[in-house]
């Protein structure tokens, strides 16, 4: 009788916490991947607008920069729209690029400060939300 007492969920059931982190996480990495691919299009389209740093330990093209925040910011928004749509592969390459997307505005911190410290603010939460119990199960 103390066993009916506690209904366990079943494991198709998830708790609406979980899917909230998860509607969450996707939110929040469609705002990532839209301001990678702004920042991306905007180092493409004018070398001058961000500032060339002297002495930093990491030198790399604006150029290539843009490119790397272009590809990245699409990825992101493909694996926010796989998040929505709660696929499993979205859960664990959402982690990954938010990873990704951290580093690289690690490295990008000596051209557009701010910018960088917010977006690596993004990941970090995104990651946040898709580690909690229950966020990328099936």
């Amino acid at each position: 009788m103390a066993s009916t007492q506690y209904d366990r969920q079943r494991p198709d059931e998830v708790s609406g916490w979980a899917v909230g982190g998860i509607v969450f996480a996707a939110s929040i990495m469609t705002l990532l991947g839209v301001f990678q691919a702004i920042a991306g299009l905007a180092a493409l389209f004018n070398d001058e607008f961000f500032v060339h740093v002297r002495h930093y330990s990491f030198h790399v093209d604006i150029t290539a920069w843009g490119w790397i925040h272009l590809i990245l910011g699409v990825l992101l928004l493909v694996v926010a729209f796989g998040l929505f749509g709660r696929r499993t592969w979205a859960g664990v390459t959402a982690i990954m690029l938010a990873m990704l997307s951290a580093l690289a505005n690690f490295f990008f911190i000596p051209y557009y400060p701010i910018w960088s410290l917010v977006e690596i603010g993004l990941a970090v939460w995104v990651i946040w939300a898709l580690t909690r119990p229950g966020a990328i199960e099936t």
